[in-house]
């Protein structure tokens, strides 16, 4: 993080200092239920953090603990966002899915006209192709770093979330979500190059610019 620019970054254990911070991250290493359980007990002030308006960002394992369930455990997730995690495939792809893959921007949520067309120069110089925060200065087909066996499916109000899809087999996984000041990659960033540290920029920019309430 301090390489992208972050200053005072630091590795928490629990949610009671989250306040001195201006932004958290879920980290996406390990299992569903250890993770739901190192995290539960602090849930309603994470629950309270995001009401305030506190940029989070999860990271593969982190962003599936923001939804209701997983096939990977037994526990109920965070509920944060309505849907749930389901496992890849094993009859029709190889899992985990690990290695580098591009993603695809949703078109519905670009700043250009379907009609539109953008250089692809253009795009290599950083054309803010996606509406998305987490995405700016993103390009279309960026390549990216997956590690993981599983993927979100997001409930049927909660699909204009997914600003971005990538396609492994027959499967379109979800790989990046945006929903007010929540965002999510199924990808880890930080192992992904120059786009990683782009998108760690741009989470670091929204956590800059935002006004966190404070309780009274």
């Amino acid at each position: 993080m301090d390489r992208n620019g972050a200053v005072n970054a630091s590795i928490i254990r629990d949610m009671k200092s989250l306040e001195n911070f201006h932004g958290l991250i879920l980290p996406g290493v390990g299992n569903f239920d250890p993770a739901i359980i190192s995290i539960r007990e602090d849930k309603e002030m994470l629950v309270a953090a995001i009401k305030s308006k506190m940029p989070v960002l999860g990271i593969c394992l982190g962003m599936e603990m923001l939804f209701n369930c997983s096939q990977e455990g037994t526990l109920e997730g965070l509920r944060i966002i309505d849907g749930q995690v389901l496992m890849l495939d094993k009859k029709k792809v190889k899992v985990p899915h690990m290695g580098w893959n591009s993603i695809q921007l949703v078109e519905h949520k670009w700043n250009v006209s379907k009609k539109t067309r953008i250089a692809e120069s253009e795009i290599d110089r950083g054309s803010n192709m996606s509406g998305s925060r987490l995405l700016h200065r993103v390009g279309d087909n960026s390549w990216v770093y997956f590690v993981h066996s599983y993927r979100i499916l997001p409930g049927k109000t909660e699909r204009h979330i997914v600003v971005a899809n990538s396609q492994y087999g027959d499967n379109k996984i979800p790989s990046v979500i945006e929903k007010g000041n929540v965002f999510g990659t199924q990808f880890h960033p930080e192992k992904s190059g120059p786009i990683g540290s782009q998108i760690i920029k741009n989470f670091l920019k929204v956590c800059s610019s935002t006004v966190i309430a404070k309780d009274k």
